[in-house]
C-alpha cells in the first residue's frame, strides 16, 4: 500500500510545478480532515483513554483503552515539553470532556466533563518492586549506615519471600514441565550412571584377576576407605615367624587338664635362653629294662636343624 501511494497520484492537466506540490496547487493539507481546524492550531488525532472514567453527562463507565477522535491542542510548556490537551465526545452521550497531560507527574489530568475512576494503591504494600526515588539513592551513595540498614531489610524481604515463590514454583511446575526436556535429561542421568557402573565393574574384574580370586565385590564406601587409610602392611622374616612359633609351642600346655603359661618381659626372654630338662616340662620318657635312659638337657630354643647319631635308638643286637 505504501508503494503504490507514493506512485499513484493524480497530475491534473493544468498542474504547475513552479506553485509546489499538489496539497499547495490544490489548497489543501496533507491530513485532509483532520486538518479542517488547522488555522486555530486544533489537529484532530486518534486518542486512546489512558485510564477508566466516569463520564458526567450519561454516568456511564468508559474502559481504559476506548479511542476517540479528539481534537488536540498546545496549552503549554513543561520546561522543554509541550502540554496538549484533548477534547472529544462521548459516544454514549452529548458530554464532551477534556484530558490534558501532567509531564511532570508522568499522568493525564481531566480538566472537566469526566471524573477518573480511583484504583490506585500503594506498590509497597502491594508487595510490588519499585524503583528507588532521588533522594533514596542519593541518601544510599552517600550514607554507608543507610547503605547498610537498607541491604539488611532487602535480604530479610527476599528471605519472607523465598517460601512464597516456592509455593508458585511448584503449583506451576505442570505448567512449565515439558515432557522432552524431563526426557532428555533423565536419559542423560541414565547413560552417566551406566559409565559409572562399567568402569567399576571394569576396575573389579582388573583387581580380581591381579589376586587371583572368584568373589562378587561390595561396592567400596567411606568406612571402607577410612579402615584402609588407617592399615598398614607390615612383612615379617623367617626367623621372626620362627620365634613366634615357638613362643606358642612353649605357652601351650603339655597335658590336656594344665592350664595356660604366659610369660612376659623378661621372664620370657628368661625362659628362652634357659636349658629346662624333661622333667621341669612334665615330661617323661618310657623306660625299658634293655636300654638305661640318659636324660640329656633340652633347650628352649632347640636346633631342629641338625640331629645328631645319640639321639637314635641302641641297636637291640649290643650285649650289655
Amino acid at each position: 500500500m505504501g508503494e503504490r501511494k507514493g506512485q499513484n497520484k493524480y497530475y491534473p492537466p493544468d498542474y504547475d510545478p513552479k506553485k509546489g506540490g499538489l496539497n499547495k496547487f490544490r489548497g489543501t493539507h496533507a491530513l485532509r480532515e483532520r486538518a479542517r481546524k488547522i488555522h486555530l492550531g486544533i489537529i484532530i488525532i486518534r486518542f486512546e483513554m489512558p485510564y477508566n472514567i466516569w463520564c458526567d453527562g450519561c454516568k456511564n463507565h468508559i474502559g481504559m483503552g476506548v479511542r476517540y477522535n479528539a481534537e488536540k491542542t498546545k496549552v503549554g510548556m513543561y520546561y522543554t515539553t509541550p502540554i496538549y490537551k484533548f477534547r472529544m465526545k462521548c459516544h454514549l452521550c452529548d458530554n464532551h470532556f477534556e484530558i490534558q497531560t501532567d509531564p511532570g507527574n508522568l499522568d493525564y489530568v481531566i480538566l472537566s466533563g469526566a471524573r477518573r475512576q480511583e484504583n490506585r494503591w500503594d506498590p509497597l504494600q502491594n508487595e510490588q518492586v519499585v524503583p528507588e526515588t532521588k533522594e533514596v539513592q542519593k541518601r544510599l551513595f552517600d550514607d554507608a549506615m543507610y547503605k547498610l540498614e537498607h541491604q539488611a531489610k532487602d535480604v530479610k524481604a527476599a528471605a519472607d519471600a523465598k517460601p512464597v515463590l516456592q509455593k508458585l514454583v511448584e503449583r506451576n511446575q505442570s505448567v512449565w514441565d515439558d515432557s522432552y526436556v524431563a526426557n532428555c535429561r533423565l536419559r542423560a542421568e541414565f547413560r552417566q550412571q551406566k559409565k559409572e557402573i562399567k568402569g567399576q565393574q571394569e576396575a573389579d574384574r582388573q583387581l580380581l584377576a591381579k589376586s587371583s580370586l572368584d568373589i562378587a565385590l561390595l561396592p567400596e564406601s567411606e568406612q571402607d576407605r577410612d579402615m584402609a587409610a588407617l592399615m598398614k602392611l607390615q612383612t615379617r622374616s623367617a626367623k621372626e615367624r620362627e620365634s613366634e612359633q615357638r613362643l606358642e609351642l612353649l605357652m601351650r600346655p603339655a597335658l590336656p587338664g594344665a592350664t595356660t603359661t604366659t610369660f612376659g618381659g623378661l621372664k620370657r626372654q628368661k625362659a628362652l635362653n634357659t636349658q629346662l630338662q624333661l622333667q621341669d616340662l612334665g615330661i617323661k620318657r618310657k623306660q625299658t629294662e634293655a636300654t638305661p635312659v640318659v636324660e640329656r638337657p633340652v633347650s628352649l630354643v632347640g636346633d631342629y636343624a641338625g640331629s645328631s647319631s645319640e639321639d637314635s635308638s641302641p641297636d637291640p643286637n649290643t650285649n650289655d
